[in-house]
């Protein structure tokens, strides 16, 4: 057995490691923390085009969209108020049997007939409120390519 052979790391050693993981955390950190709003705005995109297929659906069953007032909600429950759609789809028109709040935990605004097309469907983007800009901008289905 030899003296003074002991393996390990010193306290400098861990230091340094320290020292370089903190500096890494600091120039990766903000890219990763600014892609999460990215994300969500496109979230947003794929969730309204996802209500626009529902509603497609539901209306080749029906011959027409959901009123303003059956909102989205006419695409898991079905209508017991104003039009009841004949052909309304034993499991709904939405795979998790949920109208989705927007990646904000808002829900989406619904508007049938629209003022751009049969429908309108928008989330208020960061701040729930109308307008605003970069990610507090609202997002609308007549606008999404």
């Amino acid at each position: 057995m030899k003296i003074g052979t002991d393996k390990g790391f010193t306290l400098i050693e861990l230091m340094v490691v320290i020292v370089i993981l903190g500096i890494l955390a600091a120039v990766i950190a903000p890219r990763v923390m600014g892609r999460a709003d990215e994300a969500k705005v496109t979230e947003a995109n794929v969730q309204i085009k996802n209500l626009e297929t529902a509603l497609k659906l539901y209306k080749l069953d029906n011959n027409r969209y959901p009123s303003t007032e059956q909102g989205l909600e006419a695409l898991v429950v079905k209508p017991t108020t104003g039009f009841i759609p004949p052909r309304w789809r034993k499991n709904g028109y939405l795979e998790k049997s949920k109208v989705p709040d927007d990646p904000w935990l808002n829900p989406y605004l619904y508007v049938s007939p629209g003022l751009h097309g049969d429908f309108d469907i928008i989330s208020y983007g960061a701040d729930g409120m109308r307008g605003g800009v970069d990610f507090d901008a609202d997002i609308e289905s007549w606008a999404i390519d």
